[in-house]
């Protein structure tokens, strides 16, 4: 078994060396990203492109062996236990040099310093970290999180109050009218308690992850820029948007443009009508709102939401955790970048709790019947595609191959959402035309009413008025509190 691995080739895991190169250094940096990875292989005695094995003489292999473990022991900071042994292979003897998975990141070749001497591995090659990886590798081994470290800005308790106001309204109206008695209100000492206040001298100090949620501080890449492209490349844009400001806003306004370039299906289920999104609405908001609470703040790189004709594709910067694989993702397990905002997206309904999230996705579209979602680790990013499903078409608009499905796209159905569980009223009967009829009974009528009267969340209404205020079907006039509607006919 050994044999055939130590054969296999260079990987993410190997390197080969013909021979013990006279200067550490060609080889130690491969040390270094092995133990800042998850461990690695050098084997000594292996031709490289060909893994031809060389091996060494009988008489040298006592020399070599302490040639490998004093550089490795004296050049490296912290000290790596390594374990170098010579193996036997065809008949022919190499030193094998057994790197592990540090515990204590980064580390970094001793005469070089932490900036210019720790190393990453990348698809198979060695590679200097950039300093946002330095940074994540430092808080990651200290147990600590961008997004719980202090700021400098001193909070009153009027602007704690403020946020929390404005986060209790964003839960309430992510949840449907019946289960608003269940949300509590969110206040300083829950923020204390997520590490998104310190609390020091008796002042409270702002973490970086409350500045990012009220939209304070000076971060210009924690944005979310989005684009439809046409056919299934970056060649051509249809729209683009970029958003900034609260990131869950930004997570709503992202989702919201995504939703605006889907098609809309009806399902019959016995006399009723039900509409939905061709991908699952629950699916986008979750891999949306994943992309901001899970990726590195500290990358010099913008979320991205691309919509193409047959996927969507959401990128979240920085590398994966060192404990996650692909396949671990799959099978419900995750490990929180930003654990305070992590806390706070729960509280809003915005992602699934214990690592369900992925697992959730990958099911909601087997249950929609389509290609099973690709995870991809970038070495640097991390990215999930949902894939889109072809239709055809006939006089009615889009037939999906399922049974008694109909779907219509969004120049037949304006770019009004559905409500958070993904249905919507029949065309004929739909909810913005409700809405408009009863803002002609009542021009004065609020946004709650309206949600109550529905039976759908407020922040579904004002998704709807804002649409229908962008196609110039309806119009507000005067103040926020003491205006009326106007609809233009």
């Amino acid at each position: 078994m050994i044999d055939k691995e130590l054969l296999s080739g260079e990987s993410v895991n190997i390197e080969y060396k013909e021979d013990i190169p006279a200067k550490s250094d060609r080889w130690m940096k491969t040390v270094v990203a092995f133990a800042n990875g998850n461990g690695g292989r050098i084997v000594f005695g292996v031709r490289d492109q060909t893994n031809t094995v060389i091996g060494f003489k009988n008489e040298e292999i006592s020399m070599k062996l302490d040639a490998v473990t004093n550089a490795i022991w004296s050049s490296c900071e912290p000290k790596i236990p390594a374990e170098v042994y010579p193996y036997e292979i065809v008949g022919k003897t190499v030193i094998i040099a057994d790197i592990p998975r540090g515990t204590m990141p980064p580390y970094c070749l001793k005469g070089a310093g932490i900036w210019n001497g720790t190393f990453l591995r990348v698809a198979g090659t060695t590679r200097l970290a950039p300093e946002y990886m330095i940074k994540e590798m430092t808080l990651e081994s200290m147990n600590q999180s961008f997004d719980r470290r202090k700021t400098d800005r001193i909070l009153t308790r009027e602007e704690i109050e403020a946020l929390c106001g404005r986060l209790y309204q964003h839960a309430i109206d992510s949840v449907s009218p019946a289960e608003q008695d269940t949300i509590r209100k969110i206040g300083r000492s829950q923020l204390i308690s997520c590490g998104l206040i310190i609390e020091e001298s008796g002042k409270d100090y702002a973490a970086n992850g409350y500045q990012l949620l009220d939209g304070a501080g000076s971060y210009e890449d924690a944005v979310i820029q989005c684009a439809r492209f046409r056919g299934t490349t970056r060649s051509v844009f249809i729209d683009r948007k970029e958003y900034s400001g609260p990131i869950d806003e930004q997570v709503e306004s992202a989702l919201q443009f995504v939703l605006n370039y889907l098609s809309i299906g009806s399902r019959i289920v016995g006399a009723a009508r039900h509409d939905f999104y061709e991908l699952p609405y629950n699916s986008v908001r979750e891999m949306i709102a994943n992309a901001v609470c899970h990726r590195s703040y500290l990358a010099p790189e913008k979320i991205q939401v691309a919509l193409y004709d047959d996927r969507l594709e959401v990128t979240s910067p920085g590398m994966l955790s060192r404990d996650l694989t692909i396949e671990k993702m799959k099978n419900g397990r995750s490990k929180l970048r930003n654990k305070g905002i992590a806390a706070v997206f729960s509280y809003l309904h915005l992602i699934e709790g214990w690592g369900s999230g992925i697992p959730k996705i990958l099911e909601e579209a087997k249950e929609y019947g389509l290609r099973e979602p690709e995870l991809i680790d970038m070495d640097g990013a991390f990215r999930i595609n949902l894939f889109r499903k072809p239709f055809e078409f006939d006089r009615f608009g889009v037939i999906d191959p399922r049974e008694n499905v109909i779907r219509e796209t969004p120049a037949q159905y304006g770019s009004i959402p559905a409500s958070a569980d993904g249905t919507r009223k029949e065309k004929g009967n739909s909810l913005e035309e409700t809405i408009l009829t009863m803002i002609r009974r009542d021009p004065e009528i609020t946004q709650e009413i309206l949600s109550q009267t529905l039976s759908i969340s407020t922040r579904t209404v004002k998704r709807i008025m804002h649409a229908l205020q962008e196609q110039n079907r309806l119009l507000r006039t005067g103040s926020s509190r003491k205006g009326t509607w106007i609809v233009k006919e």
